[in-house]
């Protein structure tokens, strides 16, 4: 592995935390002597056709900022054929958080130079007749992607209390919606339900640390479906608090499944979100028209800590369902958009 790295920062994630934490990060990584070099960013197309530059020099490309960034930068680093390594500096920092990356940027560095490359699966993800793009930690849409527009937005949503308040005040102006999902497999049909939500996920953790595929594992070739279902607007509120537990999945409304594809619709249009960031070709999703997203196994290498053991597939909640793995397939270019995650 290269010890030649390349910083792709975004000094505005988190409201400019990112980029006030900056010196902190260099810092430790002068100590070790290593050689760095800083490009800043505003935009997600910008920030991965910095990280192919980077990686056809044969650096390290290492992800300064939150999960829309991470995202973009590891459909970059696929495609190219690196490294990636992950700094957390936004306002989710989940992914980096499934890979046990810690969250203070001397501790982050110390990660990322006695770390080692750990192949993980990402996501791509499809709109309609639209180029497939290629995310990381989850899919969805519903009360968290009209949420996380809200939370995009706004000064005032920073962290989990943040994102659950952008959660809320979705909820109170949720119109009803009836969401179908499809695995597409011989012997399991298409389901469909009046609903809250669908995540698609690839990673534990969703909304700044909330456990919303529990049972999830970035290396098992497998997405988790999570599916709510209409009920009270009361019982939504208690997913999404039961959701830092991981619980919520024992709920009546809450159903789950595992599938290397999975086809979403909807009924009406509303954005689809991937990684704290609105999808640019499902701004919204138009009503009836597909979300098709597989996941893409052991496509990223990406340096984790080296004290962090592989995880095994966890096993399945009750009722759950499981269909076959899709094969590892080429990967395209990820999502633009602002890169304020």
């Amino acid at each position: 592995m290269s010890r030649s790295f390349c910083l792709v920062v975004n000094p505005a994630a988190a409201g400019g935390r990112c980029g006030r934490r900056l010196p902190e990060t260099l810092g430790a990584l002068a100590a070790d002597g290593t050689a760095v070099r800083v490009c800043q960013t505003t935009g997600l197309g910008d920030a991965a056709r910095l990280a192919e530059q980077a990686t056809g020099r044969g650096e390290t490309v290492v992800a300064v900022g939150g999960d829309g960034l991470v995202g973009a930068l590891a459909s970059a680093v696929s495609r190219a054929g690196g490294v990636l390594g992950i700094i957390p500096g936004g306002r989710g920092n989940d992914f980096a958080h499934m890979l046990g990356i810690p969250a203070s940027p001397a501790a982050a560095v110390a990660a990322l130079l006695g770390g080692g490359p750990r192949a993980v699966d990402l996501i791509g993800v499809q709109a309609g007749d639209g180029a497939e793009l290629v995310v990381a930690g989850s899919v969805y849409l519903g009360i968290p992607s009209e949420g996380g527009e809200l939370a995009n937005r706004s000064w005032w949503a920073r962290g989990p209390a943040g994102y659950q308040l952008a959660g809320v005040c979705a909820l109170l102006g949720w119109r009803p919606a009836t969401f179908t999902v499809d695995p597409g497999t011989a012997g399991r049909g298409a389901a469909s339900f009046p609903g809250f939500c669908v995540v698609v996920a690839n990673s534990v953790y969703l909304a700044a640390g909330r456990k919303v595929a529990p049972d999830a594992d970035i290396g098992d070739g497998l997405l988790d479906v999570i599916m709510v279902s209409q009920g009270r607007k009361l019982s939504f509120v208690e997913a999404m608090l039961r959701a830092g537990r991981g619980t919520h999945v024992r709920m009546e409304q809450v159903s789950t499944q595992r599938a290397a594809s999975v086809t979403v619709t909807a009924d009406r249009a509303m954005p689809a979100a991937a990684d704290g960031e609105t999808l640019a070709c499902a701004r919204p999703l138009a009503a009836g028209s597909p979300l098709r997203i597989r996941a893409l196994p052991g496509a990223l290498r990406v340096i984790a800590p080296a004290s962090r053991p592989a995880t095994a597939p966890a096993p399945l909640p009750a009722g759950a369902d499981v269909v076959a793995v899709a094969p590892a397939v080429p990967v395209t270019e990820g999502p633009s958009g602002s890169g304020a995650g």
